[in-house]
């Protein structure tokens, strides 16, 4: 046999291996709540408050989720989140993508004044201005109402939306426009069709931010929308709760609520993973 034809074999290092089962450990331990949400949906209540866990849904049903969507109010409060959610997204990205390019790629009067503000925007307690929201929306007759709560959202989520994009237009350097238009291309061509590529990662990672913080958001839809017919689903999962000590809490049906709020968020993931490196990849093929 010659050295040519030895198999080589490769040694395993202890710390890869010690390091591959702590990260296993870690997903197990990040993966099994979202497992015990599940299974526990599909269970009556009278398993799930015995003394003794049941970690396979054995004998479990869609009776939970059946008797969800019997009650009928998930899907106005379904309604509500997506026309919220989706209208804090766009028009967040729409105004936090323009102000980070014009504090990126120009020099203007009063831009470090800007950047100081959104800076300390975001040290505002959100709960500081509950009052004031309460009664701004009030006057302008924007209380249970999507507009209203949108307005909120987008308040919230625009200032750390433009320092995360501020940063992916920092990325891009400015003398890829410049040649682009040396080629014949106009200032807007140049931008469209060789920076905008190269900035479609980071608007996904912007908007996978909005999106979190306007779906999952609870305390200013607790204040803003206080009308039945008006709650998200955060405020419409509360409802299975029950405040009284005589009623008891219905857990089955408490988990498949909470399914049924996780389900669009990992849609949402799913969706946009792809996009999120493919759109780094096409854009600097593009360039």
């Amino acid at each position: 046999m010659t050295a040519a034809t030895v198999p080589i074999r490769r040694r395993i290092r202890p710390a890869r291996v010690v390091n591959t089962v702590i990260a296993l450990l870690v997903a197990l331990a990040w993966v099994f709540p979202v497992y015990w949400m599940l299974n526990s949906s599909l269970l009556p209540n009278t398993v799930l408050t015995s003394t003794t866990p049941r970690f396979l849904p054995l004998g479990g049903s869609l009776d939970n989720f059946a008797a969800i969507f019997r009650e009928g109010s998930f899907w106005p409060a379904l309604g509500m989140s997506v026309a919220i959610t989706l209208t804090t997204v766009v028009v967040c990205l729409l105004f936090a993508f323009l102000a980070a390019l014009a504090i990126s790629r120009f020099r203007f009067r009063g831009r470090t004044a800007f950047v100081l503000a959104v800076l300390f925007i975001q040290m505002l307690p959100a709960e500081g201005l509950f009052i004031a929201q309460y009664k701004l929306m009030g006057s302008l007759n924007l209380l249970n109402s999507v507009i209203g709560v949108s307005i909120l959202y987008i308040a919230a989520v625009v200032p750390f939306t433009i320092w995360m994009l501020r940063g992916f237009v920092a990325g891009v350097p400015v003398d890829l426009e410049e040649a682009a238009m040396v080629d014949g291309l106009s200032r807007t061509q140049a931008f469209f069709r060789i920076t905008f590529p190269l900035l479609a990662p980071g608007l996904v990672a912007s908007g996978v931010y909005a999106f979190l913080q306007a779906w999952n958001e609870f305390t200013v839809a607790l204040v803003i929308l206080q009308a039945q017919e008006s709650q998200t689903l955060p405020l419409w999962l509360r409802t299975f709760v029950q405040a009284s000590a005589t009623r008891e809490t219905d857990w089955g049906q408490v988990m498949a609520a909470s399914t049924l709020v996780a389900v669009p968020v990992i849609v949402f993931f799913l969706f946009v993973q792809g996009r999120l490196t493919s759109g780094l990849v096409a854009g600097s093929v593009k360039g």
